[in-house]
């Protein structure tokens, strides 16, 4: 079997080593660019209680403490590790009270822009509670899935440092490396996939996949929190566009909160439309005090953002500026914390909104709007 998936490896490292020159563009191919501002030119950045992001700060921190790469990530923005671990040390002892002067003397704000725009998108998202059962029955019949015991994954840049870092994901069929079941398929019962949980609505279950993280609410009140552990590599498609494009709903009515009624109303058609976005987001039981984002360490509700990794690195400080559903200015410090299937491009971004019921998911499904951001760039002591 060994013998087979080596061969299989080499065959796919060959078909990547031809876009190679495509991977290596610098930025100014790639059109991505990072203009040197300052902290007074940041609107709103007076009025901000930066102190608020401390913690999001140091949780990044801690992620990142024993890394020995020499920078974060492998994303196109560069943050040196030991310019960035040189700034974690010295704020563990800084007070709330100093924290944004400690940001001022520290780091120096860069406007991302790309294609010569500094205008990007802006969504949100949330941690959604979600009824549960450790034992399917007549209403509990919706399973929470576990990562699937048959899934298999690698990276090129493991075998061939010229090749671009790319995690894959797929499953062995006939000593063939194939992609994993899809959503449908899994919904079929292929896989070799454990279940943590049983719901009560296959409606919540795709929010939550949607959303990631979520806190799991048993009949006898205890709750307990479940988060992302991975998905089956397949392209996301979301409802949202699907029902739209279909006619299924009208323009004013693509929030989330109003796509799940949509999709309680009518069971049979969701499941059709829910069947079309081939992602499946597959969970874990954790024991945080908060969701897990995808640097491993609990989000800050409005303080951590969800970013796409190919451009900004997770752990990078940022100055959001942006509005609310109401209109009303975002403007505040966050981290690069999380991801998401959805969140592609330079400037993009999806903002924690917090934890809560249907009035959580109706505001952050509300959100759907353009605005910028600067990259914080830690001062190099050198």
């Amino acid at each position: 079997m060994m013998k087979y998936l080596f061969n299989i490896i080499l065959v796919i490292l060959l078909i990547s080593s031809c876009g190679k020159k495509e991977e290596k563009k610098d930025f100014a191919q790639q059109e991505l660019e990072l203009v040197k501002s300052s902290f007074n030119k940041l609107t709103g950045w007076k009025n901000d209680d930066v102190y608020l992001a401390k913690n999001a700060f140091l949780h990044s921190c801690e992620r990142f403490k024993n890394s020995k790469t020499k920078y974060l990530g492998s994303a196109k923005i560069k943050i040196k590790t030991s310019d960035f671990l040189k700034k974690c040390q010295l704020a563990k002892n800084v007070t709330d009270k100093d924290f944004k002067n400690f940001i001022e003397q520290n780091f120096e704000p860069f406007l991302v822009k790309y294609n010569g725009s500094s205008q990007g998108k802006f969504t949100a998202y949330y941690e959604p509670k979600i009824k549960v059962s450790e034992k399917p029955d007549e209403k509990y019949k919706y399973p929470i899935h576990a990562k699937p015991l048959d899934l298999i994954e690698f990276n090129p840049n493991d075998f061939d440092e010229t090749l671009p870092s790319r995690r894959l994901v797929g499953r062995i069929e006939n000593n063939k490396l194939v992609p994993y079941y899809s959503r449908e398929e899994i919904g079929q019962g292929k896989g070799n996939i454990p279940v943590l949980l049983w719901s009560d609505s296959f409606v919540d279950v795709f929010v939550m996949h949607i959303q990631g993280p979520a806190v799991a609410e048993f009949e006898n009140g205890k709750q307990i929190r479940i988060s992302y552990a991975d998905t089956n590599g397949r392209k996301f498609s979301g409802i949202g566009s699907l029902l739209l494009k279909n006619n299924e709903i009208k323009s004013g009515d693509a929030s989330m909160g109003k796509i799940k009624q949509w999709m309680i109303n009518n069971p049979q058609k969701a499941v059709k439309y829910m069947e079309q976005n081939k992602r499946y987001v597959f969970h874990q039981i954790i024991g945080a005090t908060g969701p897990l984002g995808a640097i491993g360490k609990p989000l800050s509700a409005g303080r951590s953002l969800a970013v796409d990794p190919q451009f900004v690195p997770l752990g990078a400080l940022l100055w959001l500026d942006t509005t609310l559903p109401n209109g009303n200015p975002l403007r505040r410090l966050v981290n690069a914390q999380d991801v998401g299937g959805a969140i592609k491009g330079a400037i993009r971004g999806d903002y924690f909104w917090g934890s809560g019921g249907d009035d959580v998911l109706e505001q952050a499904g509300k959100m759907n709007s353009t605005g910028s951001y600067y990259v914080l760039l830690p001062i190099s002591g050198e």
